[in-house]
């Protein structure tokens, strides 16, 4: 970008001119952990985790805008946020370490999120003639499961569940196709070179389009599902999913993985671990930090900076608005459909499985309306998120010293990373070919990471924050509300996947 410092806008429209980065966190959120994640927690524990996912998606803002803080008054980066934190070194800071470790399982995510991509393709336009059966097989299963649910105790139910079994046999027969590994291919070698040669503004308006177009069309949904009072959300439902419990024990085993996948959800969903590392760098590319300029502790910078600051303020919390009604939008779909027939998202039926969350509604239309909006929103996730840890990836080979802090070697790495991430996300859902339990191994790796991240704002706002552009009481008490909340999420994650 060019220019230098640029006054703070002062009206409602020109901060909206300003906005952005938000939104691009916002199209790498409503993909993975809000059409994958919270629908499984929907499906597995029903309405009664819908206070956790709220939770989820506002308590993280806090710690967002602390973040952004430093990236804004500081001008640093959040890697260089985490480095400065006291404790070991070796080259960088722990803390560094830690999100190295986190990345390699967040690219793990990103593999299931292109899976997911290829299996709404290859339902869509096969590629062999036994992936076009194998499709064609399990579409009358799940069909048939669905029926099955909805009338346990008809006449046909005995003859719907022998051919429900003759169909699982017909499926292991053909064994594993690989249609949706070869569309994962066709996608990720050229999103590599899209995001070589892209700049900032494409990513944010093709963030934005992906992003609006499907959370309005999951936002109706849920309302037209009210029409039928087969699917109707009630609100007993809502009593129940606000009474902060947790899934009935009387399940066993049930409850367990419900518990597991909620948390799981809780790393991704609203602002994840890897979304709140981010944010900084896309406040800074988008010139927030240069505009409000050096931090001399003159007046006439501090309120730059409180302008500017305000400006960023605005701009997560829109976003939060965006990704928390998607989010609910989806837990409910999830909850109301897939918990009441008794079917949960998971590997090569992940695709198809969702999409049943729409057929009340649409009917035949269904799956097609979700094809288009799966492929939207989940290629929305991983194009931007791949550019967004490209750019976290480049700050870390200067963070390590393995590279000059200079403009063109943060260019020339970015440019690297923006190639070899996509392609090495394919590679491990080739190997690994289980999208869902993927995406959920980033979410845990991503909870676990949160108390770290509450920690890093804590001493930025502490020890790192200019005196003149403090915030008040209440927002320092909200912000260790936040970090509290990372930190049971953190503990819960080491007890329920470690222990």
């Amino acid at each position: 970008m060019s220019g230098g410092i640029v006054e703070p806008p002062r009206t409602f429209l020109a901060v909206v001119r300003r906005l952005g980065p938000g939104l691009i966190v916002a199209g790498s959120i409503v993909g993975s952990g809000e059409l994958i994640a919270t629908t499984k927690v929907g499906a597995e524990s029903g309405f009664v985790l819908l206070w956790l996912i709220l939770i989820g998606c506002v308590i993280k803002v806090f710690t967002q805008v602390e973040l952004g803080r430093s990236a804004v008054v500081r001008g640093v980066t959040a890697l260089q946020s985490l480095d400065e934190l006291p404790g070991p070194r070796l080259r960088a800071g722990w803390a560094v370490w830690l999100w190295v470790a986190m990345t390699l399982l967040t690219l793990a995510q990103q593999g299931g999120i292109i899976g997911g991509v290829g299996q709404a393709l290859a339902m869509t336009q096969p590629l062999t003639d036994a992936g076009a059966q194998f499709h064609e097989l399990q579409e009358e299963l799940v069909n048939l499961q669905v029926q099955l649910a909805l009338n346990p105790l008809a006449v046909e139910a005995v003859e719907t569940a022998a051919r429900m079994q003759a169909l699982r046999s017909q499926l292991a027969v053909i064994g594993p196709v690989h249609d949706e590994a070869i569309w994962a291919t066709l996608l990720a070698l050229p999103t590599s070179v899209i995001l070589v040669v892209g700049r900032f503004a494409l990513i944010q308006m093709l963030a934005t389009i992906f992003v609006v177009a499907f959370t309005l069309v999951t936002m109706l949904t849920v309302v037209m599902l009210q029409l039928d009072p087969v699917w109707a959300i009630r609100s007993t439902d809502l009593v129940e999913g606000l009474s902060f419990q947790l899934p009935s024990t009387s399940s066993g085993s049930g409850a367990s993985s419900s518990i597991a996948t909620a948390l799981a959800a809780f790393g991704i969903i609203g602002v994840g671990a890897a979304e709140l590392v981010m944010y900084p760098y896309w406040c800074i590319e988008k010139g927030y930090a240069r505009m409000a300029g050096a931090a001399d502790g003159t007046s006439a910078w501090r309120e730059r900076a409180r302008g500017w600051m305000r400006v960023l303020q605005c701009d997560a919390w829109l976003s939060a608005v965006v990704y928390t009604f998607a989010t609910v939008a989806f837990f409910l779909l999830g909850a109301a459909v897939l918990g009441r027939v008794g079917l949960n998202p998971e590997n090569e039926n992940l695709v198809r499985t969702l999409a049943q969350m729409y057929a009340p509604v649409f009917g035949t239309w269904a799956t097609p309306v979700f094809l288009v909006g799966a492929f939207a929103v989940l290629y929305s996730t991983f194009f931007v998120a791949s550019a967004g840890l490209a750019r976290i990836a480049a700050d870390c080979v200067i963070v390590l010293r393995l590279a000059p802090d200079t403009a063109a070697a943060r260019l020339r790495y970015t440019r690297v990373f923006c190639g070899a991430l996509p392609i090495v996300s394919l590679l491990v859902f080739v190997w690994v070919r289980a999208p869902a339990q993927l995406v959920l191994a980033g979410g845990v790796a991503q909870a676990l990471m949160l108390p770290v991240l509450g920690f890093a704002a804590l001493w930025s706002r502490y020890r790192r924050t200019d005196a003149g552009l403090t915030p008040g009481k209440l927002w320092d008490a909200l912000l260790w509300l936040s970090c509290l909340g990372f930190l049971i999420a953190g503990v819960w994650a080491v007890v329920s996947h470690i222990g």
